[in-house]
């Protein structure tokens, strides 16, 4: 993959974020969403690269725009497997709460895990735990090991989970065991992320949360030096068989960073929508301008850029053209 890609990137998840980011607080995350990804998909045009949809917004018969399966970008560069997710925290933009993104990652083709569309069970960690901790251990014992190899004392340590019912027994046994806990109320990808950063605060990730957040958190830890394992959640037989027909030989096996975004190159960039542990949201001035913060890495160079972009949007007329884009998709 070309390092001129990488860049490309960062526009399509800055105009996600630039045409949801006016429905923060409103409500409606449907409309957030489809706006997202209208302005996602229409900006991928100009993207130099032969892209596949791996991790998109559904199947062909689910989603009108970046679904399982479909081409993207130019065709004038590299193959790549593309996963994207083009409002990662709906809910978020709707009550206008903080950590949500726009957040694409791209690898050469053959790389990227189809996961499909249940929960993960998932840990996740910055470099100086990666690879030290297993998924397969009890809570309690993966708490301490962390402390040990971090030089903290257990009650220091700072774990982030879902604030879900699901996890009501994982939350007791990290308060038992007198772990600090930073609750999240949406936003996979972000916690997943927040360990890899210092100025989180944060040591670790646990609990059960989207597959394919899971592999597009694992594209962004691969980058940062992090890890992330996780081990797919099947409800039912028609679940279990889904795995096995995506080329899944062991639906419940730990799958590690290679099994999720392969060994080779990978580049993440996201866009922050709301503000979050690691990136600002949009702002919007009175001079017609907007300002977003965005991050874009490379795993083959461990680079890391944030980008601060101020973009001029006179009578908003870019967010006008993709609202019309997303009146011409529905008709």
């Amino acid at each position: 993959m070309e390092r001129e890609l990488a860049l490309e990137l960062v526009r399509v998840t800055e105009v996600a974020a630039l045409a949801s980011a006016p429905w923060m607080g409103r409500g409606n995350k449907y409309r957030a969403d489809e706006a997202a990804t209208t302005a996602m998909r229409a900006m991928f045009d100009s993207v130099s690269i032969r892209g596949t949809v791996v991790i998109g917004e559904g199947e062909m018969d689910e989603a009108p725009m970046l679904y399982i399966g479909e081409q993207v970008g130019n065709m004038n560069g590299p193959e790549v497997d593309v996963a994207v997710d083009p409002l990662e925290g709906t809910e978020l933009v709707a009550k206008g709460l903080n950590n949500a993104l726009s957040v694409i990652a791209v690898a050469n083709r053959g790389n990227l895990l189809h996961a499909p569309d249940m929960y993960m069970e998932k840990l996740a960690v910055g470099p100086v735990l990666a690879g030290r901790l297993s998924l397969n251990d009890p809570i309690e014992i993966t708490v301490r090991k962390a402390a040990e190899i971090l030089n903290k004392n257990v009650s220091d340590l700072t774990v982030m989970i879902l604030d879900r019912p699901r996890h009501q027994k994982l939350i007791e046994a990290l308060r038992k065991v007198g772990v600090r806990i930073k609750f999240l109320s949406a936003g996979d990808v972000a916690g997943a992320l927040a360990p890899a950063f210092p100025e989180a605060g944060i040591d670790m990730y646990v609990g059960s949360g989207g597959a394919p957040e899971g592999v597009l958190a694992a594209a962004g830890l691969k980058c940062l030096g992090g890890e992330l394992q996780g081990r797919l959640m099947p409800g039912d037989s028609r679940e279990y068989d889904r795995c096995l027909q995506m080329g899944i030989d062991d639906p419940l096996k730990v799958l590690t960073m290679d099994d999720m975004v392969g060994s080779d190159d990978v580049i993440f960039a996201a866009t922050g929508v709301t503000p979050g542990e690691f990136l600002g949201g949009v702002r919007y001035f009175a001079d017609h301008r907007a300002e977003t913060h965005s991050i874009v890495m490379r795993a083959k160079t461990r680079t890391i850029r944030y980008v601060r972009s101020l973009h001029y949007l006179p009578n908003k007329t870019v967010l006008r053209e993709i609202e019309a884009r997303l009146t011409q998709a529905k008709s």
